[in-house]
């Protein structure tokens, strides 16, 4: 016990310890998180007062876009504010609640993109029983256990470092505390815990994914029975999916799948699915989708007559 509180608080390198980089940092992420809150917002908005935005893909979207934007705010405004100082110092709570964060929306997602890759593949494959298999009781309970699954793993995770003998040095090379960069610091051997890391964390990425991919190609298998029309409709749903999935997934499996190490790749494969990959779903969603983009325009204009008004 007493290893464990000889370490009270972290030190982060940060993303660059260029100062003239450190200068690039603070207005860069700043528009990025910025443009992060305001399309997944803009999201939750439009379709929770559209009345013609009630399907259950549009109810799991508005999900989505909520972990997206509670998910980018563990870690990107820290980034943001410790690009201002020269020492930037966490405390060893505040390091746990950034990897449980982390770990219980990121877990959250894998599950939630799962259940959405599930909603389409019954829309498209099976279209007669959509309505009574994915009822409204069936769509929050599918919710409920994407955000279950993610307590649940974060929990486990969590449990499994916060006891971990943390004796000396303190000072992690990552912008935010990440598993593999906090196994570096623990005074013991990692064998054992990285394959506890890559069983919890990388196997499920990595299983999840070919899952998915599975279920993809039993969906685009079916479409071929579908008019042009109906088959062009199904795919833009199911590429901005599969676009999702891969952005979130390749780096996922790039991270724990692998032994107890750190890359200098790892910062970049960071800022990319906590911050870039958030910031791109709104976009990848709405941009082939003529619902959500009437619905944001309608938004817009009820706006815009209010304000005039």
């Amino acid at each position: 016990m007493e290893n464990e509180r000889n370490v009270t608080e972290f030190i982060l390198i940060g993303l660059t310890q260029n100062p003239q980089m450190q200068k690039v940092v603070f207005p860069v992420f700043l528009v990025l998180y910025m443009v992060t809150l305001a399309g997944n917002l803009l999201i939750v908005v439009a379709i929770t007062t559209s009345r013609a935005l009630n399907a259950p893909m549009y109810f799991f979207l508005t999900h989505l876009a909520l972990i997206d934007t509670i998910y980018s705010s563990s870690s990107a405004p820290k980034l943001i504010v410790d690009s201002l100082h020269e020492k930037k110092i966490i405390s060893f709570s505040g390091c746990m609640a950034q990897v449980y964060a982390e770990h219980i929306f990121g877990a959250a997602e894998i599950i939630l993109l799962t259940v959405m890759a599930y909603d389409r593949y019954v829309a498209i494959c099976k279209p007669l029983h959509y309505t009574a298999i994915m009822s409204h009781q069936v769509c929050g309970l599918l919710v409920g256990v994407a955000w279950a699954g993610g307590f649940l793993h974060a929990t486990v995770q969590i449990l499994f470092i916060v006891w971990l003998p943390f004796c000396g040095p303190n000072v992690i090379d990552h912008f935010m505390c990440d598993l593999y960069p906090l196994l570096k610091l623990v005074c013991m051997d990692t064998h054992t815990l990285g394959l506890f890391v890559a069983a919890n964390s990388g196997f499920i990425c990595l299983l999840t994914f070919l899952l998915l991919v599975v279920s993809y190609v039993v969906i685009l298998c079916s479409l071929r029975t579908y008019s042009l029309e109906g088959r062009h409709k199904a795919l833009s749903t199911c590429v901005a999916h599969i676009t999702v999935v891969v952005l979130f997934f390749v780096p996922c499996m790039f991270v724990y799948l692998r032994r107890v190490t750190t890359l200098p790749i790892d910062k970049a494969v960071a800022v990319f699915y906590t911050i870039v990959a958030p910031m791109l779903n709104p976009l990848i969603y709405t941009l082939r989708n003529a619902d959500v983009n009437n619905a944001i325009r309608k938004l817009w204009r009820k706006k815009v007559t209010s304000n005039n008004d």
